[in-house]
């Protein structure tokens, strides 16, 4: 609807008391704060707690993001406490047919039974540094698609300045971040540990105990909890800013806080964008939810097959369930009238004659729709679902980009990327065979169906082979399995990969040129349109709320409030804790409610009332996981790990009376550690 018709039953004044209401929600707990925007004043006037400065640096030095989750250091060795289901891939690639740490955990004796998780790291935070001034310079009087390149370019170099200041001597990894829709742009410094290794972790059947069945419901019985730590230079890191364990935990109605990286939200998003989740929800749930039926079926054939398919099909089904919830919210005809009335309040500020940023925006959202099959299936590679794939190619795109110009480049593949796409590619990851040609097969078939045979690189793949076929032939024929030449292609460049027969390299180079197509067509008439019109839109939300309002989640370090509270649930109330003898009463003795011997042995010493899991009203979201919940002392008190049913929906709008963080009581984790697996030397290291 054009600005004028809303300006003409919505005036300014009106306008801003709308958007007004809206963000006052953040006043009953909500937000997803960054450390230099922290509403300590509120928690002083509703709480009585003063958080000083003091406190939120202690708090953000000992908060870490990891490649999947967050975690906390909780020793001055390097120790890191962090989710049992975060470190679920480093156990599934240190495992073997013999020994399978997943499901049946791990413990080491000392420090040189550690063993080095491959492709896991862990980043602090160490500086943020506002930057908008400098990219706005560079985008300003250009148009949507000159501005978006010009924008990845300053990025690139503000990101390759700042690492070079550093220095070698304290090495930082930079990192642009943009903050509400590109309102803002920051300058994140990390300091990253690349050698993570683990420590302990408990057995599946607890870590995960009532499996996809329970996962995002409460009440809950999960031990989900593991413990890694960070090296630097082949000995435990230095880490004096860690956090103390209150092994007793939260009591009900108190203060806590969660420190995290929450991962995605789309809060601050247009009713057209929304729409268009709408739309394309469907398409991913679709595709996916065949895929975990292949991953079932091919897990019944026997135990090694289980084993091989259990870390990817816990994350699927974790993400089958989000998107149907999140699908289910976007139907909601509550939330939709309240971002329509958000966003016509919003849109009632522009000037008279003012180009609507919104109706920019929805145009670009039908070009979205037109791309996303394609794009879909070439650049986002579900055409292609294999890990070989993966690595190939990344080592094609990597020599192509790596010869070109720094600012140049795809974003992923800048200087400041490499190390860690190095780190990621030439790993020692187990790659079986089996699952390749499963998840290669279906990809290919779904790309087959939605592209249509004759799509010229379907026909080109596909005319004289089956997915069934061409899957098996490029599984078995290739040699990328092997680290050793992953390295070699990696060291040996653009000469190198150029001169390569290896069959899933030659696929890599074939599907290149339509998949960089389909991402510069994206890149242009879609990117570049949302983000300079998002730009203009978190100017009028600026100009009527400041940072009142807390930016969308983006994977960055985020600090929120909360307390430990229940719900009503149809007329029934949850309770905010899980006694330990529940969980024995729940159990059946079959996956996945099966408890482990090493409980089951040890029922009779057991405190039954121990508190197991609990809820409060914290504000997260996937990427939380591993967030430490601590006290108003900055003590550890709880583990989050999961929301109820109903934080979902926090994708786009958070529920105050429903919406609920789920995390591991200290209590538990004390009982683990000292009464079940006699992790001695572990629980003396924790302050046990």
């Amino acid at each position: 609807m054009p600005a004028p018709s809303i300006r003409c039953f919505l005036p300014f004044a009106a306008a801003i008391a709308v958007l007004a209401g809206h963000a006052n929600r953040a006043h009953a707990d909500e937000g997803m704060w960054t450390y230099d925007n922290f509403p300590a004043a509120t928690v002083r006037e509703k709480y009585g707690v003063q958080i000083t400065p003091e406190w939120l640096d202690k708090l953000r030095s000992a908060s870490i993001r990891l490649s999947n989750c967050t975690a906390s250091f909780v020793s001055p060795d390097g120790l890191i406490l962090t989710n049992h289901h975060c470190s679920a891939t480093c156990l599934a690639q240190i495992s073997t047919q013999a020994q399978d740490r997943l499901k049946d955990g791990f413990l080491a004796a000392s420090r040189s039974e550690e063993v080095r998780c491959p492709t896991q790291y862990a980043d602090v935070l160490m500086k943020m540094e506002d930057i908008t001034t400098k990219v706005n310079a560079a985008t300003a009087n250009l148009d949507a698609k000159a501005a978006n390149e010009a924008r990845k370019k300053i990025l690139t170099q503000l990101e390759q300045q700042c690492e070079k200041d550093a220095g070698t001597k304290d090495p930082r990894r930079c990192e642009a971040v943009s903050l509400y829709q590109g309102g803002r742009h920051f300058l994140y410094q990390y300091k990253r540990y690349d050698d993570v290794r683990i420590v302990f972790a408990p057995e599946y059947a607890i870590a995960a105990f009532g499996g996809d069945p329970d996962n995002f419901q409460f009440p809950r019985w999960c031990l989900d909890m593991s413990v890694l730590r960070a090296y630097e230079n082949g000995k435990p890191a230095v880490t004096p800013n860690h956090l103390k364990i209150h092994w007793d935990g939260p009591a009900e109605n108190e203060l806590v806080f969660v420190s995290g990286h929450p991962g995605s939200t789309e809060r601050l998003l247009t009713v057209a964008q929304l729409e268009t989740q709408r739309a394309e929800l469907p398409f991913w749930l679709l595709r996916n939810a065949e895929l975990r039926g292949r991953y079932i079926q091919f897990s019944k054939q026997d135990a090694e097959s289980a084993r091989i398919v259990a870390d990817p099909l816990n994350s699927l089904e974790n993400s089958l369930k989000v998107r149907r919830k999140q699908l289910d919210a976007l139907n909601d005809p509550a939330l939709m009238a309240e971002k329509r009335a958000a966003e016509q309040a919003l849109r009632a500020t522009l000037q008279p004659g003012e180009a609507d940023p919104w109706a920019a925006i929805e145009a670009a959202m039908q070009r979205d729709q037109e791309l996303n099959v394609p794009y879909t299936f070439l650049e986002a590679g579900a055409g292609f679902n294999s890990q070989l794939f993966r690595f190939a190619r990344t080592l094609v795109r990597a020599a192509d980009e790596r010869v070109k110009a720094n600012e140049d480049r795809l974003r992923e593949y800048v200087d400041t990327s490499l190390p860690l796409l190095q780190q990621q590619v030439t790993a020692p990851v187990p790659v079986y065979a089996q699952r390749e040609k499963l998840t290669l097969s279906s990809g290919l078939e779904r790309m087959r169906e939605f592209l249509g045979p004759d799509h010229p690189l379907v026909r080109n793949l596909l005319a004289e082979f089956s997915p069934d076929e061409l899957a098996a032939s490029l599984v078995d024929a290739t040699g990328l399995a092997d680290p050793a030449l992953r390295k070699q292609l990696w060291d040996g460049g653009k000469a190198a990969v150029d001169a390569s027969r290896d069959p899933m390299i030659r696929i890599a180079r074939l599907v290149d040129e339509a998949s960089r197509a389909v991402r510069r067509a994206y890149e242009d008439e879609v990117e570049a349109v949302v983000d300079a019109n998002q730009e203009k839109i978190a100017a009028l939300r600026f100009a009527a709320l400041g940072t009142s309002v807390y930016p969308d989640a983006t994977f960055t370090l985020r600090l929120n409030f909360g307390t430990v509270q229940g719900w009503d649930e149809n007329g029934a109330r949850v309770e905010p804790f899980t006694p330990l003898q529940r969980a024995f009463e729940r159990a059946t003795g079959n996956d996945p409610f099966r408890l482990p011997d090493s409980w089951t042995q040890r029922r009779a010493q057991f405190d039954m009332q121990t508190r197991f899991n609990l809820v409060t009203n914290n504000d997260i979201i996937g990427g939380n996981s591993g967030s430490p919940l601590v006290n108003a002392q900055g003590e550890i008190v709880g583990l989050i790990f999961d929301g109820n049913i109903h934080s979902i929906s926090g994708a786009y709008w958070f529920d105050t009376v429903k919406n609920r963080s789920v995390a591991v009581n200290t209590q538990i984790m004390r009982t683990a550690l000292t009464q079940v697996y006699g992790a001695k030397a572990l629980a003396a290291e924790l302050g046990l």
